[in-house]
């Protein structure tokens, strides 16, 4: 039988931590998103008049909740678990009554709930300050929680091999920002010279964004079936190598 209370602690945990932090990890991408949508959506967005039959700030506002929702899970999981391995917190973890895939579920559980409420508020700046707002909330939720699981996984497999808090740093600095950014959050693939459109259909990040901005305007640059087969192809992975890994205690115990 499954440990649930041990499960909800870690849940719980999880999300005082964000609170208790709340001006390093709610507010910021609140107000970063804010100033992409002032000085992209209404700056740029006011020479360009039509982005696949949207204003420019209406094909903003999806990229832009992805690009956050994949920045925040993977940050705040990672240094969430790296912090409990320099701390020696992850002791407590290890000795209580909690197997690898509980210990790992309340890790992405705690991910998906940060995801989905920040994911929410950016939502709500996009309807006041844009007029947009989702129209297939079931796929909205589908790939927040998809995108969800494969970075908090991602953020433990980091946490337990980082020796120092810079090791975090490396896959944001070196993949995940650079593939974000070329991934369609600012332009459409269209908008790309023809190879490297044809590159960015081996960008995991284009069909995470891609997938997303179905939930909005039922329309992408791929089939939704081919991205969000990507993007749950590469959560399972990432779920699977996290729990190998915290199964086998790789740098958790000395």
């Amino acid at each position: 039988m499954s440990n649930w209370t041990g499960l909800w602690t870690i849940v719980k945990r999880e999300m005082v931590r964000t609170f208790s932090i709340i001006n390093q990890v709610i507010w910021p991408p609140v107000i970063t998103t804010l100033l992409y949508v002032l000085v992209f959506g209404y700056g740029i967005g006011s020479k360009i008049t039509n982005v696949k039959g949207l204003s420019y700030a209406e094909f903003l506002i999806p990229g832009l909740i992805m690009l956050q929702v994949i920045d925040q899970t993977y940050g705040e999981s990672s240094s969430s678990f790296f912090q409990g391995r320099f701390m020696n917190s992850i002791q407590e973890l290890l000795i209580a009554p909690l197997s690898a895939y509980e210990i790992v579920t309340g890790y992405i559980l705690s991910g998906i709930a940060r995801a989905m409420f920040i994911a929410v508020i950016i939502t709500v700046i996009g309807i006041v300050f844009v007029h947009t707002g989702p129209i297939n909330y079931a796929l909205y939720a589908l790939v927040i929680v998809l995108v969800a699981i494969l970075f908090s996984s991602l953020g433990l497999v980091f946490g337990m091999m980082a020796e120092k808090f810079d090791h975090i740093a490396m896959l944001t600095t070196f993949a995940i920002t650079p593939l974000v950014f070329v991934g369609g959050v600012f332009n459409p693939k269209s908008f790309l010279p023809p190879v490297l459109q044809q590159i960015s259909m081996f960008n995991p990040m284009f069909h995470m964004i891609d997938a997303f901005r179905y939930s909005y305007s039922a329309r992408g640059d791929a089939p939704l079936a081919l991205s969000l087969s990507v993007v749950a192809i590469l959560a399972t992975l990432a779920t699977a190598l996290a729990l190998t890994m915290t199964a086998r205690g790789y740098k958790l115990r000395a």
